[in-house]
């Protein structure tokens, strides 16, 4: 039996499980560091197959390892676990809003697939090296405050969950990665995806009664708003090159409609292609913030965190997807794509040390994170994607791995280790109070460090 054959024939063998979990996890969905259900879900199914987990614990997530028995590289295959947050969808939980509208729920099908078809016999012969299998939580970077408070109790200390595994030492050992991301068609990326900072603004005014003595306050709303506004302002600063995204949101601007608001709450991100386009783009949206507080006597707290950093697509791993989707799911017109996608994933975080591909299956259709987004094919999102990750193993892990240690070998990583990166992504941290207003009606303003 041919290896293509008996890839297919061993992930085939699970579909009917496949499926159900792609199923249970739809049914179950969990916003990120909050994925316990579809963790516990998982780690039972892993068990099942005879695998030793290796979990977080405290967060969910987890991760197996496979030992071929030959020395080799180490390939990392991983399968993200959270939902997103979209109240209108149809079938959203109906008291979390939560909604795996981003198709997280077949990466998780699929990587369990992987994970019982490698346990089949023969189908590791002519391999060496190791593959390490993660179930990997909260890749959709949102609710901001949630995840500052889990750092604040040192639960976390990153807001990505690969980011913070990357931090626990969990891909040490690892020298390339990749996933299957759910999608409309297979395909895999030559090129970008931008990377971020998260922001979570406070402004701080004073609060009165809003019908008898408006004078009296100072209006954080207002000041909120009027700085939203100055942001849109600067938008036109922004260099195309650069692929700027600045969006905004408002969660809290007020407690009561008879008392001049004294807070209100802001998060957003800044996107960009690189880290000095991010860095030069969020002191202008720092500047127009601390602006519309000053105007309006308020205050404004500013708290920066490492979001996610701009992905490098490797170049060989796409060659290697592309060859394996002709193998064993010669049936789909797997394609490329070039250039910038203007989304932001942790797998940057991992491209700043080794080598990723970040492909997409078929059988989904809609808007990403919307209301009309659906698994239409699960069978091409969760079981041919399974069988085009084992393939993949096999085209870089057959003939003493020739093909891994070449792409490894050629990479040239935009961070000499990963605590050089972590160091440097410490950097972005930035936090407090922006005005200080002195005793002589003058003010001192720090836009950032």
């Amino acid at each position: 039996m041919n290896i293509e054959k008996l890839i297919v024939d061993s992930v085939e063998k699970y579909k009917d499980k496949i499926l159900a979990a792609e199923r249970y996890i739809w049914n179950n969905p969990e916003t990120g560091f909050k994925e316990w259900k579809t963790n516990a879900y998982l780690k039972e199914r892993f068990l099942e197959l005879g695998y030793t987990l290796h979990e977080a614990g405290n967060i969910p997530g987890f991760y197996v390892e496979i030992d071929t028995g030959k020395e080799g590289p180490c390939v990392l295959i991983l399968g993200e676990m959270d939902s997103v947050i979209c109240p209108e969808h149809p079938e959203s939980d109906k008291e979390t809003g939560a909604v795996h509208a981003c198709g997280h729920n077949t990466h998780s099908a699929s990587l369990y697939g992987v994970a019982a078809a490698l346990t089949e016999d023969g189908i590791l012969d002519g391999l060496c090296g190791k593959i390490k299998l993660c179930a990997v939580p909260a890749e959709e970077l949102l609710e901001i405050e949630y995840r500052a408070e889990l750092k604040k109790q040192g639960v976390i200390k990153y807001f990505g969950g690969k980011s913070e595994f990357l931090y626990r030492g969990y891909f040490d050992d690892v020298d390339l990665a990749y996933m299957i991301h759910s999608g409309g068609r297979f395909g895999v990326r030559k090129g970008y995806h931008v990377g971020c900072i998260a922001k979570k603004i406070i402004y701080k005014g004073k609060a009165a009664h809003a019908g008898g003595a408006p004078h009296a306050g100072r209006n954080a709303l207002y000041a909120a708003t009027c700085g939203l506004n100055a942001l849109n302002a600067v938008r036109e600063t922004f260099l195309n090159s650069d692929y700027i995204r600045v969006h905004p949101i408002m969660t809290a601007g007020g407690t009561m409609v008879n008392a001049i608001p004294s807070e209100a709450r802001i998060e957003s991100y800044v996107r960009g292609k690189t880290f000095a386009g991010i860095l030069k783009v969020n002191r202008k949206v720092n500047q127009a913030l601390v602006g519309a507080a000053l105007s309006l006597g308020t205050n404004i707290e500013i708290i920066d965190f490492p979001g996610y950093a701009p992905t490098v697509h490797n170049d060989g791993l796409a060659d290697v997807l592309m060859e394996a989707a002709a193998a064993v799911i010669p049936q789909y017109e797997a394609k490329i794509d070039y250039g910038v996608a203007t989304g932001s994933t942790d797998m940057g975080d991992l491209s700043c040390i080794m080598p990723i591909q970040h492909g997409n299956a078929a059988g989904c259709r809609g808007t990403g994170h919307g209301m009309d987004y659906f698994v239409v094919d699960p069978v091409a999102a969760c079981v041919d994607s399974a069988k085009l990750q084992i393939m993949m193993l096999h085209v870089l892990l057959s003939n003493n791995a020739e093909r891994a240690r070449q792409i490894v070998d050629e990479y040239e990583a935009p961070f000499p280790s990963k605590e050089a990166y972590l160091e440097f992504v410490d950097t972005l941290n930035d936090s407090g109070d922006r005005i200080e207003y002195l005793e002589d009606g003058t003010a001192k303003v720090r836009i950032d460090k």
